[in-house]
């Protein structure tokens, strides 16, 4: 299914053509900034400078500390009389990012969620439940618009009270929810504890993933626990929010909007760009937007192109799942290790839950790594059992990471649940 399918299936000769033309006018209205003006000033700068879309990587980056410097309104291209919303990150620390938006703008997210949800099968048929948080956050306030936008009957449950969602689910007949990949777990969890199995006593059947980073075998487990077909779904709140990137029913990346965005992928060191299909950071060029376009935006997302044609018929570019953060590595003992790497070797173990948390901390003079997982039932009283389980994990984790991590094995339900996005790392080492 198409939202707008001579956007979403134009050749590349088309498309490229088109960007082209929206990146000079994106150039143009950047320049109103009082942010851009100074820089394109600085660098020589302007529309007419751009010839090609290979022309792009000869502009300057923009970064998280730009938005921050420059807060609350220096990155704004229009008069504050045209700003109709204002969304902001959740730091607690310094001056947050914040993003505008005109009501062209705010249209044009929803279209583009629109455009993900159909792609899924989502027609205004469907009953679609949102579990993220409104407000400033902008997964709750994205995709109620795109819903809406689609005609679907939308449910703003928002986030938390476990038992109230699975009320709705059930009451309302929903088909389609929003939710993070640790929540949709505890989502499922607390239906059985209830005595409802999701996949005959609901009408489940799709659902949107994303906001934190999951493996396939974390996915594979909310489908088989659900009863659903889970797409994943990138989106950031400098980039509008949900809907940049989406999965198309063959789940084998997720297609970015190039008419909303231009994508880059560089190496976060020396920050040139990487070979095809090499993982790297996701940089991004905003080319349909008032307010506040950004020009070469460095979100530290790790991924990469995936090469070849998607056999759903779309030519947008499909990017790879989230491999994490540049800014989110681990380093230990000289390893550079991501969080959803221990993950997809904790999600093979059907003996495991899916809660788990993650310390790293100094113990002599040597730092290590804690992993606390939890069973996915009550402990068996066979210590052998246990014994042999913690070590075939700790042997697998040794493989993936090329060091070796102490692992415990913790009763169901012991580790705190979360029902915002779940935080797994702690970091208490002693640092010189």
């Amino acid at each position: 299914m198409y939202w707008q399918k001579d956007l979403e299936t134009m050749s590349r000769e088309e498309l490229e053509g088109f960007q082209l033309e929206r990146l000079k006018k994106s150039i143009e209205q950047a320049s109103h900034s009082p942010f851009y003006k100074k820089l394109f000033k600085e660098h020589g700068i302007s529309a007419d400078s751009i010839h090609s879309l290979k022309d792009l990587q000869r502009l300057p980056f923009t970064t998280k500390n730009d938005l921050r410097n420059n807060y609350p309104y220096g990155m704004s291209a229009v008069p504050l009389s045209k700003v109709v919303r204002i969304h902001s990150s959740s730091g607690t620390t310094g001056n947050p990012t914040v993003v505008l938006h005109t009501q062209k703008d705010l249209d044009e997210w929803a279209n583009q969620v629109a455009r993900c949800l159909t792609m899924v099968g989502l027609t205004s048929e469907d009953v679609f439940q949102n579990t993220s948080g409104y407000g400033m956050f902008t997964g709750g306030l994205g995709f109620q618009y795109g819903a809406e936008k689609l005609g679907a009957l939308t449910v703003p449950a928002a986030s938390g009270n476990t038992k109230r969602q699975i009320k709705f689910i059930t009451d309302f007949g929903t088909t389609a929810i929003h939710a993070i990949p640790s929540y949709a777990v505890r989502l499922a969890e607390v239906m059985l504890e209830m005595g409802i199995d999701p996949k005959t006593d609901t009408r489940l059947k799709v659902l949107a993933i994303g906001a934190e980073p999951h493996s396939e075998e974390q996915r594979k487990r909310i489908e088989n626990l659900l009863g659903v077909k889970a797409y994943n779904c990138f989106g950031m709140s400098e980039m509008n929010g949900p809907g940049v990137a989406f999965e198309c029913p063959e789940q084998n990346g997720l297609h970015i909007w190039e008419d909303y965005v231009i994508p880059e992928i560089i190496n976060p060191e020396t920050l040139q760009p990487v070979a095809e299909g090499e993982v790297g950071e996701l940089v991004l060029t905003t080319i349909n937007r008032e307010a506040m376009p950004l020009i070469r935006y460095r979100t530290r997302d790790l991924t990469r192109f995936l090469p070849g044609n998607c056999p759903c018929g779309r030519t947008h570019r499909r990017i790879d799942r989230m491999k994490g953060r540049s800014d989110d590595m681990i380093i230990l003992k000289g390893v550079n290790i991501f969080p959803i790497q221990i993950e997809k070797i904790l999600m093979q173990f059907k003996e495991l839950g899916s809660n788990y948390f993650i310390t790293l901390d100094t113990v002599g003079n040597s730092d290590v790594m804690f992993i606390e997982v939890e069973l996915a039932s009550l402990p068996t009283d066979n210590y052998r059992d246990l014994q042999a389980l913690n070590a075939e994990i700790t042997r697998q984790l040794k493989d993936e990471l090329l060091l070796t991590p102490k692992v415990k094995l913790v009763e169901k339900g012991s580790l705190p649940q979360s029902e915002g996005k779940a935080v797994r790392v702690k970091d208490l080492r002693k640092f010189q």
